[in-house]
């Protein structure tokens, strides 16, 4: 697709009237108080890689809670740019008047963006908008559809248990989910949370069986400390990692036992070093072709 917010801005920066000596590239993400989409980093990513092309120095201002220790709004020196290019997202409120403020000296440009009012001074202290929307011209592709990105990582359905008091002094359900979350949350995967309950009157939960299993399905694989997410993901073929949060175990152990499923961690065993194990033969041919072998779809 031709991505013309792209063209049109880097034509401005190539003006022979005013080329740009050092640029800093900033948006949503660079906020300490705002957000970093998924569209918003895919954004910079596609300015980041024309800019780079086009043999224009640049730096990316991120904010401190998403990228800790990177180039930030406050660590960057304004008078160590001459240039500042605003990305996606609205050009609109207090956040982007400060920017202008802060970086009053440089010329300041804004792509791929919507005008939500064109007389708010977030929108007026640029020199040249670029818009996709919210302006007398034409729509434009935002910059995320085009933007390039490194291969997707695997989806993971993480199906986990807060209950079974029934336990009682054997539960390690809190100490097991942390663990697991903990874990999960530095696995370049897509985590998704799902929930074997069902209701009918609540969006987020599957309101059939049918509809909890084609979900399943759809996994790269599952980790669960649940006896069904164990068994509904191999009945639709997908590799699982089954962590019993039981100390001693009991039925997640029981039921892996019963089908023959080795991806089995006990509460007392339960590492990062083991879960990466046992998830890198879940992504295999091999965790595959197991997984396959229980499928019942």
């Amino acid at each position: 697709m031709h991505d013309d917010v792209t063209a049109a801005v880097l034509d401005t920066l190539r003006s022979p009237a005013r080329p740009p000596g050092r640029l800093l590239l900033t948006g949503w993400f660079s906020f300490r108080d705002g957000e970093a989409t998924a569209g918003d980093v895919l954004a910079q990513q596609q300015m980041s890689a024309a800019l780079s092309r086009a043999g224009i120095l640049h730096d990316t201002a991120w904010s401190p809670g998403f990228r800790p220790g990177a180039l930030s709004l406050e660590t960057a020196e304004p008078g160590a740019y001459d240039t500042l290019l605003f990305v996606c997202g609205p050009v609109y409120g207090p956040q982007v008047a400060a920017l202008h403020a802060r970086f009053r000296t440089c010329r300041r440009l804004a792509a791929g963006v919507s005008v939500v009012d064109p007389a708010d001074p977030g929108a007026t202290g640029f020199d040249l908008i670029v818009a996709r929307d919210g302006t007398a011209g034409p729509a434009r592709l935002d910059l995320a559809a085009t933007a390039p990105a490194g291969p997707l990582p695997p989806v993971a359905g993480v199906v986990l248990s807060h209950g079974q008091g029934e336990y009682g002094a054997r539960r390690r359900h809190a100490e097991v989910n942390e663990r697991i979350t903990g874990w999960l949350a530095g696995k370049d995967c897509a985590r998704v949370p799902a929930d074997t309950r069902l209701a009918g009157d609540d969006w987020r939960l599957c309101a059939t069986a049918e509809q909890f299993l084609a979900l399943v399905a759809r996994f790269d694989l599952v980790v669960t400390t649940r006896l069904h997410g164990l068994v509904l993901a191999l009945r639709t073929g997908t590799p699982v990692i089954a962590v019993d949060p039981v100390a001693g175990g009991a039925k997640v152990s029981a039921q892996a036992r019963a089908v023959g499923w080795p991806a089995l961690v006990a509460a007392d065993a339960l590492t990062p070093r083991i879960l990466d194990h046992w998830w890198e033969w879940a992504l295999s041919g091999t965790g595959r072709t197991a997984a396959a072998c229980h499928s019942m779809r």
